[in-house]
């Protein structure tokens, strides 16, 4: 019989396998395979933190009317459905709870070991050569532009605010994607994350180069 971790991978697996906005089975997997590194160096609870990659993105508010109670309630369900204990869904759901980033204003310190290194496994796939193609993606998903040159970023103050946001892909890089290379929670993700962050760097600045030549 498979175990707990392997029998929620199984039923995302089947949930997420031809989502197309970036938030797919593969992102899942990528974030289950990170988090399991990140844990092992930091010492965390090897369960509680795959468990916690794996329904991560169960019911993103953004697909969810930006409802963010949707997410831990389903994860709930699903870990409730396979036996685990009440101890190991409450530590898991507070990371469901807690994950998201809100807005350059906004804290989201996750209490735990466990969260922290599914948090920066999860910020991690969010930069890099990955993460851009996961912005242009949700982006064309969410019927946003690639650029707008008279549209600057905004960093939102408040959660509700970049929740309302429907700013161009680009300003993203600004108003998030920028930023998480120093919101890393362990020592582990700050080192995975320095060559994603120059990545993305370089690609913004080619991006902008030939947009003005385009321009």
């Amino acid at each position: 019989m498979q175990n707990l971790v392997d029998r929620v991978a199984a039923h995302i697996k089947a949930r997420f396998l031809a989502e197309s906005s970036g938030h797919d089975w593969y992102h899942i997997n990528r974030v289950w395979q990170l988090t399991r590194q990140i844990a092992t160096a930091e010492g965390a609870n090897s369960e509680i933190a795959e468990l916690g990659a794996l329904v991560h993105d169960i019911a993103d508010w953004k697909f969810h009317g930006g409802d963010d109670r949707v997410g831990p309630r389903e994860a709930e369900l699903l870990l409730c459905r396979e036996g685990a204990t009440e101890s190991l869904i409450a530590s898991v759901v507070e990371i469901v709870a807690t994950i998201s980033y809100k807005g350059a204003g906004v804290t989201t310190a996750m209490r735990t070991l466990e969260g922290q290194c599914v948090q920066d496994a999860d910020r991690l796939d969010a930069i890099g050569a990955i993460g851009i193609a996961r912005c242009f993606a949700y982006g064309g998903h969410a019927g946003r532009l690639m650029h707008n040159p008279d549209e600057p970023p905004v960093l939102h103050q408040t959660a509700a605010a970049y929740k309302a946001s429907k700013g161009a892909s680009l300003n993203h890089f600004y108003e998030k994607l920028f930023l998480l290379k120093d919101r890393m929670n362990t020592a582990s993700g700050r080192t995975l994350a320095e060559p994603r962050h120059r990545f993305m760097e370089a690609f913004v600045a080619q991006f902008l180069a030939e947009w003005d030549v385009a321009a």
